[in-house]
């Protein structure tokens, strides 16, 4: 979920706006029925309508949509916008649609849900002959040179002036993809596709694929840049690559281990996959670097579930074999939850609450944060 400054910088980063806006007006007809998926501060739902949509469904789960019920009355707009603040897996619409539009990246098209939502809306909401904007993303990736970079992510870790051991901590962090901006110049060989994401078509949001490149340069390497190209609708695109003007988007940057030589003419081979795992994606990196006489220079075997540290207790907690018991907190939730029967207000709840859990909330109004909290996320 984004804050108003992102939604800010992206609406002020005229290559990505203006591409939505000029997709827009070549997709949307007279009597068009838009859904804006995810629409945030509904920016995408007014250009809709200057593009002359009759009618806009903007979804959004976050608060951002209050600041788009705004807007639409700014820009005179609010008879045409109708405003859903929910998941739009749970939303049901009067009518099919003409245009998805949606934005849901992050820095990388692979972002929390975006997939099951598209195809979800995809499959529920959109009339027959229908355009979803964009129409795909490729992605593309290159291994780079990035001394920079990489001494920012070991910087305190590697060396440090403490005469401490803290090697543990760089192994979490070599596995941790990050947003940064490489240039032409850093490619130590041409891009190569990675995956392409066609949104009209597309079913499962896990990715996979492996490619090998000669290199065309000698330099250190420290590990691969990648980013994606958009086709939002016909001619319509914009791209992230290293060597375009900045998108607020950036690229990401998969470091390796550890920095490699590499000399023109040796191999490197990466394997890249990304699976949905619950609420984000879990990435898995490969690397095979040769010389050309086929001798192995490095060998990594990479991925983001090594970047985060966890405790053996809470692996043992995930574990099939483990036999579960609420502590404190679900028990607090569980009353909570049986007290949402559409019988109760939510001082009622909370006065019980507080009753129930004297140890934990000293007046009925400490509980009604917590009660609030969950009416929230699970009321209607």
């Amino acid at each position: 979920m984004f804050n108003l400054a992102a939604y800010a910088n992206m609406v002020a980063d005229e290559r990505r706006t203006g591409a939505y806006d000029n997709a827009l007006r070549k997709a949307v007809r007279p009597n068009s029925v838009v859904l804006d998926l995810g629409c945030g501060p509904g920016i995408l739902s007014l250009l809709a309508c200057r593009a002359g949509a009759r009618r806009v469904y903007a979804i959004e789960h976050g608060d951002a949509i209050e600041l788009g019920r705004a807007l639409a009355h700014a820009n005179g707009y609010a008879d045409r916008i109708v405003f859903i603040q929910d998941f739009s897996t749970r939303v049901q619409l009067p009518e099919k649609v003409d245009v998805i539009v949606s934005d849901l990246r992050g820095v990388l098209p692979l972002y929390q849900h975006l997939i099951p939502s598209i195809v979800d809306a995809r499959r529920r909401f959109l009339a027959p002959g229908g355009v979803l904007l964009p129409q795909e993303d490729a992605l593309w990736f290159a291994p780079v040179t990035a001394p920079e970079i990489s001494q920012r992510l070991r910087r305190g870790w590697e060396h440090n002036h403490y005469g401490l051991v803290l090697d543990a901590g760089l192994r979490h962090a070599t596995n941790m993809w990050r947003k940064e901006r490489v240039r032409r110049e850093q490619c130590l060989a041409g891009p190569q596709p990675w995956v392409t994401l066609d949104y009209r078509t597309i079913e499962s949001p896990n990715v996979s694929r492996e490619a090998t490149w000669t290199a065309a340069a000698d330099g250190i390497g420290h590990g691969f840049a990648l980013w994606f190209d958009s086709v939002l609708f016909d001619d319509v695109r914009f791209t992230s690559a290293p060597w375009e003007p900045e998108l607020i988007y950036g690229s990401g940057f998969f470091p390796w281990s550890e920095p490699v030589p590499i000399q023109t003419g040796d191999s490197i081979t990466i394997h890249l996959a990304a699976d949905l795992v619950g609420d984000g994606y879990v990435f898995r990196w490969n690397t095979q670097v040769t010389d050309p006489g086929g001798r192995s220079k490095a060998t990594f075997r990479q991925s983001t579930l090594f970047g985060a540290p966890l405790s053996p207790e809470r692996l043992q907690r995930q574990s099939s074999a483990h036999t579960p018991v609420l502590d404190q907190d679900g028990e607090i939730d569980r009353t909570v939850l049986a007290l949402m029967d559409g019988k109760n207000l939510l001082e009622e709840i909370a006065r019980r609450v507080a009753s129930a859990f004297p140890q934990r909330f000293h007046t009925w109004q400490e509980a009604l944060s917590r009660v609030s909290e969950l009416s929230q996320k699970y009321g209607r």
